[in-house]
C-alpha cells in the first residue's frame, strides 16, 4: 500500500453520518490513531491525515459526522464549506451497511454537489451477519456511484478504496453526475430559479447553480443569507418566496419537507429494487438490551452500577496489582541515583534537585500511570460497546427535566477524559446560551488529572472502600455540574431547550487492539505532561523549596513555605490549613496532577518516593474526614490553566472567563466547607 517516493499528492475528504465507521475508515487509511466514539458529534473539526499509494502522497481530511448538508449545526457548516472552498479530487463518504436508507439521504445530497465521488459500504460484516442482502452492482448503477464493501475495523477493502480513488484521479473510472428529479411540479420551481442563478458566472464558479436553486427550495437559511449578496439576490429571493407559496398552495408542505420526501422515495425505491431486508428486521438483540439499559426506572440505576464496578475495576487492578510494581520501580531509581551521586560527589544541591525535586515530583504522579490508564480503558470499553451513547440517551431525559439541554451530556461525557477536548466539544450545540451554559458547568465533570488525588487519599485513609470512595468523587462532579446547570439556566439563561434527537448505534465487542489504541491515545498525553509540565513544575518547586540559600528543604522560611502561609488561612476552615496543602492547590492551577506530586516533594522527598511513603506521611496530617474534604476541593476549585484558556478561546469572553474561575473556586470552598464543619458536627473525624 505504501510507496516511499511518491510524485503526486491529491486530497481526499471522508464524510458520513455519525456511527458510520467513518473515523475508523480514516484510522485504517493513514495508520494514525484518532479518538473513535460511539455517539454522533465527536468529530467537531476535521481532522487531517496522510499515507502514500501508487506513487501518490495521498492527503486525508476526515469531516465531522453529519445527517444532511443543511447547515443546521457546526459539524454540517464545517462539512459543507470544506466540500466547496478546498475543492477535494475525491470524496469518499462511509456508509453503515446495515442502516442504508437513512445512509443515503446524506449519500444523495453529497452526489448533488457533482464531486468526483465513492460509497464506501462501511461495517458489511454487521450487516451480512443481521441478514441483509445487498445487490452492490444494481445500487451502484441505480445510484450513478461506484460502491465498495468495507470493514474498517479490520482494514477490509481499504486497498481497494484507495486504488478506486486514485482511479478517479486518473481518468481511468467515470463518475456520472445525478441529476435526480424531483417532480414536474418542484421541477418548474427548480428550473426559474436556476435560470437567475446562472445570471451571476462568479456565483456560478463556486456553487452548482442546480444545488443552489433546491438548497432556497429547502429553506437553507445560511444559503439565501449569501446569495442576498449576489447581484441577482433580490430576484432570487422573491422567485423564492412565489415558488414556495405555490408550492405549499398544491401540496400543503413547506419546500424543505418536499425535497426530503422526494430524496427519501428514491433511496426507498433503490433499496427495494437491491437489498433483501433481514426476515425479522424489526426487533435485534440491540433492542432487547436497551429495553432494560433505557428504562425510564432502571437506566440511571443501571449506570451508577457500570460507573461504581468501573472504578472497583480502576481502583483494584490498577491502583493494587499494576500499582506496586512502579511503586518499587521509582522507590529503588531514587535510592540508587542518590548513592550514585552522593559516591560522584556530585556538588549537595544537583543531589537535591534530582532526588529531592525531580525524581519525587514526577515520580510522585507517574506511580499513578496504571490507574489512569485502566480508568482510559473502561471509558474506552464502554465507547466502544455503544453503552456511552445509552448514557447519554439516558441523561438526556433528566437534562431537559431540570431545564438542560440534553445534547450538552455529551460533551461532559468527553470530559472523564480531559476538560479542554471536552469543552472544545460543546461546538456540537446550535445555542450561543447552551454552549456557555455547558462550558460554565463542563469543569466540574472530573477529569483523569484529579484521579492521582482520588487514589493516593483513598489508598491512605480508605483503604476497604476505595472503589466506592473514588465513584462518590465522579458523583459528586456530576451531581454539582446537574444542580449548577439548573441554577445557571435559571438565572443566566432562561428559555426553552432545543429538543435532541439521538441515534442509538448497536452494541459492539471492541477489539482488543482497538481497546488498546484508544487507551494509549489518551493515556500518552500524561506521559507527555510528565515530561513537560510536571517536570517543570518540580524543578520549581524544588527551587522554592531550597531557597534562601541554607535554609532546610521546604521549610516554613523557605520561599514555598511563605507562599503556602500566606494562602493558608483560606483552607483553616476546611480542615486543611497546612501552608503544604495550600501550595499544592497553588501549583495545581497548571496542572491538577501537580496535586500529588507536590504534596511528594513536601511531604517525602526523591528516596522514598513509593506511593506508600506519601500514604504514611498524609496520615499524620489528614484524617479520613479531612481527606475527603481534600479530595472534594481538588474536584472542584478552578480548571488548570490549559482548560482556562479553552474557556476564554471558546467563549470569546474574559467576563465569562472569569466568572467560571470565581465561580468554581467559591464553590468547592463552600462544598469542602459543608463536609468538614458538617462532618464534626455529627461527630466525624
Amino acid at each position: 500500500m505504501r510507496n516511499l517516493e511518491p510524485t503526486r499528492q491529491i486530497t481526499i475528504a471522508l464524510t458520513g453520518n455519525p456511527n458510520s465507521g467513518k473515523t475508523t475508515v480514516f484510522n485504517a487509511i493513514t495508520g494514525t490513531r484518532q479518538h473513535v466514539g460511539n455517539w454522533p458529534g465527536v468529530t467537531v473539526e476535521k481532522i487531517e491525515g496522510a499515507t502514500t499509494h501508487r506513487g501518490y502522497a495521498v492527503h486525508i481530511v476526515d469531516l465531522p459526522g453529519i445527517y444532511s448538508l443543511t447547515a443546521y449545526s457546526m459539524e454540517e457548516i464545517v462539512a459543507r464549506d470544506y466540500l466547496f472552498t478546498e475543492r477535494p479530487d475525491v470524496v469518499i463518504d462511509v456508509v453503515d451497511a446495515s442502516n442504508l436508507e437513512r445512509n443515503l439521504y446524506l449519500a444523495q445530497q453529497i452526489k448533488e454537489l457533482g464531486v468526483p465521488l465513492i460509497y464506501a459500504f462501511n461495517i458489511m460484516d454487521e450487516a451480512k451477519k443481521q441478514g441483509y442482502e445487498i445487490d452492490v452492482p444494481q445500487l451502484s448503477k441505480l445510484l450513478a456511484t461506484p460502491i465498495l464493501p468495507t470493514v474498517g475495523t479490520r482494514g477490509e477493502g481499504i486497498r481497494e478504496l484507495l486504488d478506486l480513488a486514485i482511479d478517479i484521479v486518473e481518468g481511468k473510472c467515470q463518475t456520472t453526475p445525478l441529476q435526480f428529479y424531483y417532480g414536474e411540479e418542484i421541477e418548474v420551481e427548480l428550473h426559474a430559479l436556476e435560470t437567475l442563478i446562472r445570471r451571476d458566472p462568479a456565483l456560478c464558479q463556486v456553487y452548482p447553480p442546480r444545488w443552489l436553486a433546491v438548497k432556497l427550495i429547502e429553506e437553507d437559511a445560511a444559503i439565501r443569507k449569501h446569495l442576498a449578496e449576489s447581484p441577482q439576490g433580490s430576484a432570487m429571493l422573491t422567485q423564492t418566496q412565489q415558488s414556495l407559496a405555490r408550492l405549499n398552495v398544491m401540496f400543503n408542505e413547506h419546500g424543505e419537507a418536499l425535497i426530503a420526501e422526494r430524496r427519501y422515495g428514491f433511496v426507498h425505491g433503490a433499496l427495494n429494487e437491491t437489498v433483501k431486508l433481514p426476515p425479522q428486521i424489526r426487533f435485534t438483540t440491540s433492542d432487547a438490551v436497551d429495553k432494560i439499559l433505557t428504562n425510564r426506572a432502571l437506566g440511571i440505576p443501571i449506570f451508577l452500577g457500570v460507573m461504581w464496578l468501573a472504578f472497583q475495576f480502576v481502583a483494584h487492578v490498577g491502583g493494587e496489582l499494576l500499582l506496586t510494581p512502579i511503586e518499587y520501580l521509582f522507590h529503588w531509581i531514587g535510592v540508587f541515583v542518590k548513592d550514585f551521586m552522593v559516591s560522584s560527589q556530585a556538588p549537595g544541591w544537583m543531589i537535591s534537585l534530582v532526588v529531592d525535586g525531580i525524581i519525587a515530583g514526577v515520580g510522585g504522579v507517574a506511580v499513578f500511570l496504571p490507574v489512569i490508564f485502566s480508568l482510559y480503558l473502561v471509558i474506552a470499553l464502554l465507547e466502544g460497546s455503544g453503552y456511552m451513547a445509552r448514557v447519554a440517551f439516558i441523561m438526556d431525559r433528566v437534562m431537559h427535566s431540570i431545564g438542560l439541554h440534553g445534547k450538552s451530556f455529551l460533551p461532559m461525557l468527553l470530559g472523564f477524559g480531559c476538560n479542554v477536548p471536552a469543552i472544545m466539544g460543546t461546538r456540537i450545540l446550535e445555542n450561543r446560551s447552551d454552549r456557555l451554559l455547558t462550558i460554565l458547568i463542563n469543569p466540574l465533570m472530573s477529569c483523569s488529572a484529579r484521579l492521582p488525588i482520588y487514589a493516593v487519599f483513598a489508598a491512605a485513609f480508605f483503604p476497604e472502600q476505595q472503589g466506592t470512595v473514588i465513584f462518590s468523587m465522579y458523583f459528586l462532579g456530576i451531581a454539582l455540574a446537574i444542580c449548577m446547570g439548573l441554577l445557571f439556566k435559571k438565572l443566566l439563561f432562561p428559555g426553552e431547550s432545543a429538543p435532541f434527537i439521538m441515534e442509538l448505534p448497536p452494541y459492539r465487542m471492541p477489539t482488543m487492539k482497538s481497546l488498546a489504541l484508544h487507551m494509549w491515545d489518551r493515556g500518552k498525553m500524561f506521559l507527555k505532561k510528565m515530561g513537560g509540565i510536571i517536570l517543570s513544575i518540580s524543578i520549581i518547586i524544588w527551587f522554592m523549596g531550597t531557597f534562601p540559600w541554607g535554609v532546610e528543604f521546604a521549610a516554613e522560611q523557605s520561599y514555598i513555605g511563605v507562599l503556602g502561609k500566606l494562602f493558608a488561612p483560606i483552607f483553616h476552615p476546611l480542615g486543611f490549613g497546612t501552608w503544604q496543602a495550600a501550595v499544592s492547590f497553588v501549583f495545581g492551577l497548571l496542572a491538577k496532577e501537580v496535586v500529588v506530586s507536590t504534596l511528594s516533594i513536601l511531604y517525602v522527598g526523591g528516596s522514598k518516593v513509593a506511593d506508600d511513603a506519601l500514604i504514611g506521611a498524609l496520615q499524620q496530617v489528614f484524617t479520613p474526614l479531612t481527606a475527603y474534604a481534600f479530595m472534594a476541593f481538588s474536584l472542584i476549585y478552578t480548571s488548570c490553566v490549559a482548560t482556562i484558556a479553552t474557556v476564554k478561546r471558546e467563549t470569546n469572553s474574559w467576563a465569562w472567563t472569569a466568572f467560571s474561575v470565581t465561580y468554581q473556586f467559591a464553590l468547592a470552598w463552600l462544598v469542602a466547607f459543608v463536609i468538614y464543619q458538617g462532618g464534626r458536627l455529627i461527630g466525624l473525624q
